[in-house]
């Protein structure tokens, strides 16, 4: 068997022609990459065939001896009715299709039918099995909020319930071959969580990452594709493209929202069609990789301006992972930078400092636009500038700083505050609401927050004194 089958459970082919078997196979491994094959020339042993070796689907015969198919798909949908069933008969009747479809049959083929259409109409039930697997197991892991290989994610710092879900989809989704796409701002771990996705799928072959974005047409072609001897001027020798390296494993498109239109036509091809041509060659070759893709941008509003396809977009979410930014796990804060101290006290040689406890605190109240990463460089700056054995707390409240007095995120951060329908609050009342508020984001600190409030300690501290004696 495979080390890599396609699908994860297994195709039962059930015929009484041994020929018809063994082409059937060979159309459904050649067109579709189907490989995860069982044949059953006697009827009879299929049902023991679907319970020893985990069917999921039954290509089935309706004219054989012992055991007619009609007979056959009646007794797999009352035993396995999670089993799905394509008849495909040599005779070309209309009440005969109708009848097993309402005995329970997916679709219905005759055997001198067109091959290609026969092997989409294999497919599409595969994608349909695959996707209720999916649910079932996602159900399944948020009613019990349990994950089957927490030691997959341990790379990934986190202790945020929507990160949480994120690995319970990744599990669910990862037995699939549909392509996957991970969005999310820039510095969030896109990455991080393709390698976890790669680990998860137990797929033989290695993860192959490229950034797409500033390829041009050609030079993306001849990455992923590979050319012949001679394709094009300075093609001396042939070379494999990426998804031949990728074989059997994952090929990772990063910023897949700079593609370029003739980019996008190539890459929607390659997946409708499960296959690819190199430069310079006449004859196919077989897409064995799943394909992951990231971007940090917006791809519906790119489609509206007419900047990415839309057919290609489907095709990409088929399985969607959104990756929170750093802000919205304001928890994982003091993990993180307990973490990147650690690392840059390694790599520098020195002793992790002692963190001041309003660190975290005041870290909680920075939007961080460079997400993890950013927070990264910080930790490093910070580490190669220590000398005490407190950590300063200088690199951080610069960086606060400028964002204060960085027009732009002001103006990210305006929202409509008063509902334009009722009157207006007082200054009074505004004021005391906003202290309220820097208290609770410092956690009670003072001095953080009258930093936050832009006011000096001593005004804040005043204002709280009279705050509670108008109380």
């Amino acid at each position: 068997m495979n080390s890599n089958p396609y699908p994860a459970f297994g195709v039962l082919l059930v015929d009484d022609e041994p020929a018809f078997l063994r082409s059937l196979s060979i159309v459904l491994e050649r067109r579709g990459g189907i490989n995860h094959i069982f044949q059953c020339q006697d009827s009879r042993e299929a049902i023991a065939m679907i319970e020893r070796e985990n069917i999921g689907l039954v290509l089935l015969d309706l004219t054989m001896p012992h055991l007619s198919g009609e007979a056959l798909l009646t007794q797999i949908k009352a035993e396995f009715p999670e089993v799905a069933v394509i008849i495909i008969s040599g005779l070309n009747q209309a009440e005969t299709a109708m009848n097993c479809i309402r005995l329970g049959a997916h679709d219905y083929f005759v055997k001198t039918t067109e091959e290609n259409r026969l092997v989409e109409g294999v497919k599409r039930v595969i994608l349909l099995q695959e996707m209720q697997a999916e649910n079932y197991a996602l159900r399944r892991r948020f009613l019990t909020d349990t994950l089957e290989r927490p030691e997959v994610f341990a790379r990934i710092i986190t202790r945020d319930k929507a990160m949480r879900s994120v690995f319970q989809y990744l599990e669910s989704v990862a037995p699939s071959s549909q392509p996957v796409m991970i969005c999310g701002e820039s510095g969030v771990g896109k990455e991080l969580i393709a390698r976890a996705l790669h680990r998860l799928s137990n797929r033989n072959g290695p993860l192959i990452s490229v950034n797409v974005a500033g390829l041009d047409d050609n030079v993306f072609a001849d990455t992923l594709f590979g050319h012949h001897r001679g394709a094009f001027t300075g093609a001396d020798a042939a070379r494999g493209g990426l998804i031949e390296q990728a074989a059997g494993g994952m090929l990772f498109l990063d910023e897949i929202g700079d593609l370029s239109q003739a980019s996008q036509v190539k890459l929607l091809r390659l997946i409708q069609e499960g296959e690819y041509y190199p430069l310079g060659s006449d004859r196919p070759k077989r897409l064995k990789a799943r394909i992951v893709v990231a971007t940090h941008q917006d791809l519906v509003r790119k489609q509206e301006a007419g900047e990415f396809r839309k057919d290609l977009y489907y095709r990409l979410k088929t399985h969607q992972v959104d990756i929170p930014p750093l802000r919205k796990r304001r928890q994982d804060i003091p993990l993180l930078l307990e973490h990147f101290l650690q690392e840059a006290a390694d790599e520098l040689g020195k002793e992790k400092p002692t963190i001041p406890k309003e660190l975290p605190v005041l870290l909680a109240n920075y939007t961080f636009p460079g997400n993890i990463r950013e927070l990264r460089a910080l930790a490093y700056d910070a580490m190669s500038q220590h000398r005490a054995r407190m950590l300063s707390m200088d690199v951080f409240r610069r960086v606060l700083a400028q964002q204060k007095s960085d027009p732009e995120s002001v103006a990210q951060a305006e929202v409509m505050l008063f509902d334009p329908d009722l009157p207006l609050p007082s200054l009074q009342d505004i004021g005391d609401l906003l202290t309220q508020e820097a208290m609770r984001r410092s956690d009670g600190n003072q001095s953080l927050a009258a930093r936050l409030l832009g006011i000096s300690q001593p005004a804040l501290s005043k204002r709280l004194k009279k705050t509670q004696m108008g109380e």
